[in-house]
């Protein structure tokens, strides 16, 4: 599968992640987190939709430090969206820890909810600028 296709296939899978993830979150903020069921998809969810950007990220730079790599980007969009994918993820790691040891929410989680929002709608916007690669 040449370079192209695999990145149409990966923005397909992102893009329906998205829907999942920002729909699983939506469900845990309404239900304030209650519910080992709600949160174990949520946090399965995560662990694909993570996985998908990551091929993503590497579909674009390779085994380039990301870090140089989206420091170098002309337009701030990226970057600002790597960032709030890496505290996410870092928020994600904290809250989970904290969930699994205690089964409650936790301030870290509403973080991480806020946080995660913030990156979605980011994440959307940065779909938008690029959709015509969906129609190619």
């Amino acid at each position: 599968m040449i370079k192209k296709s695999k990145l149409k296939l990966c923005n397909w899978l992102l893009l329906l992640f998205t829907a999942a993830i920002l729909a699983s979150g939506i469900q845990l903020e309404a239900s304030n987190s209650s519910g080992i069921i709600s949160v174990g998809i949520h946090v399965a969810l995560g662990v694909i939709f993570e996985a998908f950007v990551l091929w993503h990220i590497w579909l674009h730079f390779g085994s380039r430090n990301w870090f140089v790599a989206f420091s170098r980007l002309k337009k701030p969009v990226t970057r600002i969206l790597w960032w709030l994918f890496i505290l996410t993820v870092v928020s994600a790691l904290i809250a989970l820890f904290h969930w699994g040891g205690t089964l409650s929410h936790s301030p870290i989680g509403g973080i991480h909810g806020k946080i995660g929002f913030i990156m979605i709608l980011v994440a959307i916007g940065h779909i938008c600028k690029r959709i015509r690669f969906f129609g190619r």
